[in-house]
């Protein structure tokens, strides 16, 4: 379906055409002409789908055929990067519209608290914030919510994960009842259902490829003992110049720095993001992987949602993440749009359990590939739960 077909504004189409999209993807042909009926909605879909405009396209519509007073729209999400990615996307589809928009998020200076404050005490047609930050600036007393028209929420199931279920409910608290809510999910878990009971109205659902990365992905694993990693990743990449964005995930930020040294010692265009950057720092290295004069970014969880990067040929799980979903997750910052990319993961003998757990997930047995022959041999591929795995989520005992 072509993005004319939905009778969006021409000073949208016009936008859309200048940035190269044509045809609708899945998620926002079922979802835009629902928004533009006025219908809450619930929509599951996996990153890399096309949701931000499936949503943000209809509500700058409905601000072309009518200016509205104070703030119109309220998009929260869970982190700093989702919300300027998000705020970015804005100012492409709304260039010749003339709407306003903003993002709200924390670990900045005094300047931007202050460049916040007087949005939100002016009004601006849409603001995009994550919810502990707006909670700093509802406190002060200047926010008003009383002419907002669309309230969206984006990787809820991730905000409910991080417990702002709390903060949510009293930003909401502040809102006209007769709003139009949107939530958008990459997975559909039942807490997330039981919390949009509370607060959509008769809402539209729509499920799309849940849980299972994009086709375009070819997945692969090895089998490796941790001393084989850091070697391994050097061999597939040394030489592979069509490999000219990676994305290396470890599940602990203190794993980061030590596998950026470790690269580069190998001689590779590297660096490390994790949260104990400062923000400014985060967004220069990614601004340098994007102009594509870094190759390698090594990188926690913060990642695996929420950053738009374009082209990312190949992204390797250092270790398995601790959570099924966010596999799914960490793959999907590849094979975007419809392109192809190539996601491997290396496990270990301890994360062998946990990566049978995520292909019964996505329901298929990846292939284990052999090592190359000067690494040596790694583990033998073993799905039995081992003894810590028996004790997960319980509490250790501390140590006197």
């Amino acid at each position: 379906m072509r993005f004319e077909e939905f009778n969006l504004d021409e000073k949208l189409l016009e936008a859309l055409s200048y940035m190269g999209f044509e045809n609708a993807s899945p998620i926002q042909e079922q979802a835009i002409p629902q928004i533009l009926a006025g219908r809450d909605l619930i929509a599951c879909a996996q990153t890399g789908t096309g949701k931000t405009a499936a949503f943000i396209l209809p509500v700058l519509h409905k601000l072309t055929q009518k200016k509205s007073k104070g703030i119109n729209t309220l998009v929260l999400c869970p982190t700093r990067e989702l919300a300027i990615q998000i705020e970015q996307q804005i100012q492409g589809f709304a260039y010749f519209t003339g709407a306003s928009s903003i993002a709200i998020y924390g670990g900045d200076d005094g300047k931007s608290w202050n460049d916040q404050k007087a949005s939100l005490s002016e009004g601006i047609d849409i603001v995009v914030a994550t919810p502990g930050k707006l909670i700093a600036h509802l406190n002060m007393g200047y926010v008003n919510f009383n002419d907002i028209q669309h309230l969206i929420l984006d990787e809820a199931d991730r905000m409910l994960d991080m417990g702002f279920v709390n903060d949510i409910l009293r930003i909401i608290s502040g809102m006209p009842k007769t709003k139009q809510s949107l939530f958008f999910s990459a997975t559909m878990q039942p807490k997330i259902r039981e919390f949009s009971n509370k607060i959509l109205n008769d809402p539209f659902q729509i499920s799309i490829s849940i849980s299972k990365p994009a086709e375009g992905v070819i997945q692969e694993a090895y089998l490796t003992y941790d001393n084989q990693k850091t070697p391994l990743i050097h061999s597939l990449i040394q030489g592979k110049d069509h490999f000219e964005s990676i994305i290396v995930f470890s599940s602990t930020k203190l794993k980061v720095f030590d596998i950026v040294n470790a690269l580069k010692r190998k001689g590779h265009s590297v660096h490390g993001i994790s949260s104990d950057l400062e923000q400014k720092e985060r967004e220069n290295v990614l601004a340098q992987f994007r102009a594509k004069r870094v190759r390698i970014i090594v990188a926690t969880d913060v990642l695996s949602r929420g950053i738009d990067i374009k082209d990312i040929n190949l992204v390797i799980n250092y270790d398995v993440p601790n959570e099924a979903q966010d596999y799914v997750h960490r793959v999907g910052r590849t094979a975007r749009a419809n392109t192809t990319g190539v996601a491997i993961t290396l496990i270990n003998a301890d994360d062998m359990y946990k990566f049978h757990r995520i292909e019964q997930l996505i329901e298929r047995e990846l292939p284990k590939l052999p090592l190359p022959a000067e690494l040596g041999a790694g583990p033998e591929w073993d799905t039995r739960p081992r003894k810590k795995e028996a004790f997960a989520g319980k509490r250790p005992f501390k140590r006197r």
